[in-house]
Order: C-alpha cells, then sequence, then structure tokens
C-alpha cells in the first residue's frame, strides 16, 4: 500500500473519527454500529494514510515526491 493521502486529509480523517466516536456514544441500536464502523475506517485510513476509494478513483491529496 502506497500513501496516497495528504497530511490534512488525514488529520482532517483523524478528527472526523473522533467526533463520529463522540456521537455515537450517545447513539444506540444500528445507527451506533454504523456511526462506529465509519469512525473505524476514518481512523485507519486516516492512520495509515492510505485509501482504498482513492486508488479506486486515481486520487492523489499527498504531494508527489521529485526524484
Amino acid at each position: 500500500m502506497t500513501v496516497n493521502e495528504g497530511t490534512v486529509d488525514r488529520v482532517v480523517r483523524i478528527v472526523l473519527a473522533i467526533v463520529l466516536g463522540i456521537v455515537a456514544i450517545g447513539q444506540h441500536g444500528a445507527g451506533a454500529w454504523v456511526l462506529w464502523i465509519l469512525a473505524a475506517i476514518a481512523l485507519l485510513t486516516g492512520a495509515t494514510g492510505f485509501c482504498a476509494l482513492y486508488r479506486l478513483f486515481g486520487i492523489r491529496t499527498c504531494p508527489v515526491r521529485k526524484s
């Protein structure tokens, strides 16, 4: 897996994961599960810097390294 997310993108995803986790605490049932799953995905992609959907659509937000 190559990194395809820039620093800003990664920070936004981690903050989003925290917010979704906080909101999920107050929820019950299926809504809570959906929020927890979305939070986990956002946290995982933010931590690793790799987004499978970005790769699928050819999006890259990290700067290209020059040789």
